[in-house]
């Protein structure tokens, strides 16, 4: 019986300690976004089926990407103080651990795509190699903070995708929407590492223009996606409820800038708290109007 529960404790412990890898609990910024879209692409309730779908397709691609990101940064990692406890980096989850967990992943992805329909099936892998590219784009370019918004906005597009088997118009407003969201968020998440990147070579806005005019660009990018939530609600012809959901957005982001803005060290709570709020107010929002 004790060499069970050791087993079970053991197995337990790699669980969390690969949940931290991937930061698991940050789930939150895609997930609501690929309901908003099944939701309006339904009209309604789109069935058990492809809830159950969604959410693994959601899951593994977010753990692919995350593996990735991890595997490859680190020698980036273990040199920075904010980073070097990662688990990638302190050994408790190992390089071919890492690497057997990106393949299943990929693998769970592209079959639950197959099983959803033909054109998820054709897009599962060039959308895992958009969602691997983040890490390899900040080695080299500033734009990485828009391959990361990328990464989340084929969300909403995989969720029309896979109700519909096509990507609508609203469905890329309401994408582009979540690309310049993430976009904007990172920008300010970046803040903290400005030294880091300016001393390894790292391409980042924020070592490129410093804070403050980061923080501008991020105002930007939230304006521009707050203008195209809005688009993406006149083309989907919704109602009260969505726009509501906008303008809860619309608060949300100026009360993570203010935050910012206020004291830097507020940035985790900007982050977190904030922006995992806004997707899933959001979502409740979208499900009272069309449901």
């Amino acid at each position: 019986m004790k060499s069970e529960e050791l087993k079970r404790n053991v197995f337990v412990e790699k669980l969390s300690h690969f949940s931290e890898l991937v930061m698991f609990k940050h789930s939150v910024f895609s997930l609501p976004f690929i309901f908003i879209a099944m939701l309006v692409a339904a009209e309604g309730w789109f069935g058990w089926k492809l809830l159950f779908l969604g959410t693994l397709a959601a899951i593994s691609a977010r753990n692919f990407a995350m593996g990735v990101n991890r595997y490859l940064d680190r020698d980036i990692d273990v040199l920075n103080p904010r980073t070097k406890g990662r688990p990638s980096v302190d050994g408790r989850v190992s390089n071919t651990q890492m690497v057997l967990f990106i393949i299943v992943n990929a693998l769970i992805f592209i079959g639950v795509a197959y099983f959803i329909n033909p054109l998820a099936f054709q897009l599962a892998v060039p959308i895992l190699l958009i969602l691997g590219a983040y890490t390899l784009f900040k080695r080299f370019s500033a734009l990485a903070h828009l391959i990361l918004g990328v990464s989340l906005g084929l969300a909403p597009i995989a969720g029309v995708v896979a109700v519909t088997g096509e990507i609508t118009a609203w469905s890329v407003y309401l994408a582009l929407g979540v690309m310049f969201w993430v976009a904007g968020f990172d920008l300010l998440y970046s803040l903290q590492d400005i030294a880091f990147d300016k001393a390894h070579g790292l391409h980042s806005i924020p070592s490129r223009f410093g804070a403050k005019k980061t923080m501008w660009i991020a105002r930007v990018f939230h304006l521009l996606a707050v203008l195209l939530w809005v688009w993406f609600i006149a083309v989907a012809n919704l109602g009260i409820w969505a726009q509501l959901a906008v303008l809860f957005a619309a608060v949300m982001l100026t009360y993570e800038h203010y935050l910012v803005n206020k004291d830097f060290t507020k940035i985790d709570k900007a982050f977190f708290t904030v922006n995992g709020y806004l997707g899933f107010v959001f979502l409740l929002f979208i499900i009272m109007e069309v449901v």
